[in-house]
């Protein structure tokens, strides 16, 4: 066991399961996630192996006997009818009966209606009336000759979610992980492994638990396909509800104005809307009103009353076009339906997660660690609704005064919703403050740049904030470094693309960040966003490189397969600068690996030989001494390249998908954080250093 996954046992004792054990007892009972977990928090919440083998053995015995499929409802009819009693895994919802005056519940996938349900059991779990809740109920069958008795009678019922936790429990624990740990272990928790993800991504992860702690907060996640935009709304949590965007009425999410019954914003906690994309979706104008209006105020109508509510909406869709096109001819709200296409609505918009950041799923990137039951975590959550710390940054740094209220607001719901995800103790360094508040505001800016090409009446807003010094600190969004030329423009739509006018002349830029013009090459210092794209060996080093015929590149971490594998690519942007009648001379400095050095030999030895053959003179050596730390690239015709992250700058990527883009080209992978600065040298001096190696 991991040292992480040994602490979280130790403080969080009997509330945590590994995550790979939701898979081997799914089998093929499509419940939610939340369902199974609570049962392996009942019997697998440990880490002794001998108990979880006992306790995943208990809970697919659970499932096979107790979880109706709906394919043999009818041999679980007839199982109850001869036994008399049967307890059944099932999702229930209730209705008033107001003909007899009685609450009669509907099993999903039982098949069975009009089961009498006692009043006291509906007053305790209302959202029973709402669209259902899985539920472990006893069944019985008595059957009677009265026609208008119904046989089924429900002895009891009890929802599938925690009933009680701790929570000073939970906030001292948290005080024993670093801020790093407890990220991991959330990310753990909602079924992800952290060493897949760099910090920005996880953050990224992270938010989608905003609305399940912060009230009425507005999220939006426009993205690619297969990205798990739903899963934390569908499976996550049983206080939250996922619906499609098709399906939703005014009557049906806010009040049945003919019997006065509240919809679902009243019973749950986040109402998200699932496929909400679709320019040519019907939707009702009267439910956008509503809704705009609700998003803005808490609040809703009904004839004279109004009403309030605290469920945070999410809205989440898939996008068919990428950032750049996006930017070039529309904006990146462009694939709303018309009717929420409305800069009103959107601007009630808290935060819009960048879906084209996040990665698609793939099977590695699933957890095998521990993480908590995420039932427990949502009670948790649920509970920090009642808390705002939306002002923990204030001692530190200030708003411009530039930014507007609604602006504000929505910077401060974000921030305290990651306070209360990370740092529910209230105890944050300045700099984790900093780069919460800054993530806050790029959400936010993300909404207000968009809407600025929406509608032209929205005025510029410089989305900067001062330190304790007074410093301003200015905040852009990732997109807006990686497409400044397409950022800045207004698109006017009915020219088809076509610029109308530019929002900002004097920051627009005619190259991407990381590309090297080889006429004008320079000293200079780069830094790359996490996650930015459009960064590869040929236009961030390609240009110093060329001309050189002995280059020594020093990295230490050339190890594991995936890093020769950089190596190699690197190799392969020399071979495509030189021409065929060059032939270059490539050192690599590294250290040898403790466990896989024989294999970490014979990949070099294979470079060798295959870069013979295309005119590249490899040769290596192992650092006797081990204690080499800089990475650096030298070329005998003067530059030297110092990359603070060696040549292990990207996130990782599916290797084995020989049709991906991100497979084949640099320029389609997300980058980690890093800096390179390219330092100019003396080509003598240098010269005569490599030849004396």
């Amino acid at each position: 066991m991991q040292e992480l996954d040994r602490k979280i046992n130790t403080h969080f004792a009997g509330l945590v399961v590994r995550k790979d054990l939701v898979k081997t007892v799914k089998g093929n009972a499509i419940v939610p996630s939340y369902v199974l977990e609570y049962l392996l928090g009942q019997y697998c919440a440990t880490n002794d192996e001998a108990t979880i083998q006992t306790g995943i053995d208990t809970v697919k015995e659970i499932l096979r006997k107790h979880y109706v499929h709906r394919n043999e409802a009818g041999l679980v009819r007839s199982n109850i009818r001869e036994k008399g009693r049967y307890k059944v895994i099932d999702k229930i919802g209730v209705e008033l009966n107001d003909t007899n005056d009685t609450y009669e519940a509907k099993f999903s996938n039982l098949g069975i209606k009009k089961v009498i349900v006692d009043p006291g059991t509906v007053k305790a779990h209302p959202k029973l009336l709402v669209s259902g809740v899985w539920c472990i109920a006893d069944i019985e069958y008595e059957f009677t000759d009265d026609k208008h008795t119904c046989p089924w009678l429900l002895s009891s019922l009890k929802p599938i979610q925690l009933s009680r936790f701790d929570f000073e429990g939970y906030i001292e624990a948290r005080r024993q992980f670093t801020t790093q740990e407890w990220i991991d272990l959330l990310l753990q928790s909602i079924g992800f492994n952290p060493e897949m993800f760099g910090e920005r991504s996880k953050l990224t992860q992270l938010i989608r638990l905003i609305p399940f702690c912060e009230r009425n907060f507005n999220l939006i996640e426009l993205g690619p396909k297969g990205t798990g935009k739903s899963h934390i709304y569908s499976e996550f949590s049983p206080h939250g509800l996922l619906i499609s965007g098709g399906e939703v009425t005014v009557a049906k999410l806010f009040v049945n104005n003919q019997n006065g019954k509240i919809g679902l914003v009243g019973y749950w906690d986040v109402v998200g809307f699932d496929e909400f994309a679709g320019r040519q979706k019907r939707v009702d104008k009267a439910l956008v009103d509503i809704l705009k209006n609700y998003m803005a105020n808490k609040s809703f109508s009904r004839g004279v009353e109004t009403l309030g509510a605290e469920a945070s909406m999410v809205f989440v869709g898939n996008t068919r076009h990428t950032v750049a096109y996006m930017l070039k001819h529309s904006n990146l709200f462009e694939e709303l339906p018309d009717k929420f296409y409305d800069s009103a609505f959107l601007d009630r918009i808290h935060f819009y997660v960048p879906g084209w950041e996040v990665d698609i799923i793939r099977g590695e990137m699933f957890s095998d660690g521990y993480g908590f039951v995420v039932d427990y975590l949502a009670e948790i959550l649920r509970s920090m609704r009642n808390h705002d710390y939306s002002d923990r940054y204030q001692e530190n740094f200030t708003l411009s005064s530039d930014i507007s209220s609604r602006d504000r607001d929505s910077i401060h719901k974000t921030f305290s919703g990651l306070m209360k995800i990370l740092f529910p103790h209230g105890e944050v360094s300045k700099e984790e403050a900093e780069a919460l508040l800054r993530f806050a505001v790029e959400g936010r800016k993300r909404v207000k740049d968009q809407l600025m090409r929406i509608d032209t009446t929205y005025p510029k807003v410089n989305f900067t904030y001062l330190d304790g010094s007074g410093k301003s600190k200015t905040v852009k969004t990732l997109e807006e470094e990686e497409y400044p030329h397409h950022y800045y423009k207004i698109v006017d739509e009915a020219d088809d693309g076509t610029t109308d006018s530019e929002s900002s002349p004097a920051e627009v830029r005619t190259e991407s960040p990381g590309i090297a013009d080889e006429s004008i090459l320079k000293e200079q210092h780069l830094t790359i966003q996490e996650n930015q794209k459009g960064i590869s060996f040929d236009t961030l080093l390609g240009p110093y490189l060329r001309g050189a015929s002995k280059i020594t590149v020093t990295d230490p971490y050339i190890r594991l397969f995936y890093q020769t594998r950089n190596f190699m690519e690197l190799l392969e942007t020399i071979v495509t600068l030189k021409s065929p009648d060059e032939e270059v001379s490539i050192h690599l400095v590294t250290t040898e690996d403790d466990f896989r050095g024989e294999q970490q030999k014979e990949n070099f030895e294979e470079i060798k030989e295959s870069s013979g053959a295309v005119g590249i003179h490899f040769t290596w050596e192992f650092d006797e001494t081990g204690t080499i730390h800089a990475r650096h690239i030298v070329t005998d015709h003067g530059w030297k390249i110092l990359l603070d992250r060696g040549l292990d700058i990207f996130q990782p990527y599916e290797m084995n998908a020989a049709f991906a883009f991100s497979n084949r080209l640099q320029k389609y992978r997300q980058c980690k954080a890093f800096e390179v600065t390219f330092i100019k040298q003396d080509p003598a001096i240098v010269s005569e250093k490599l030849q004396q190696g």
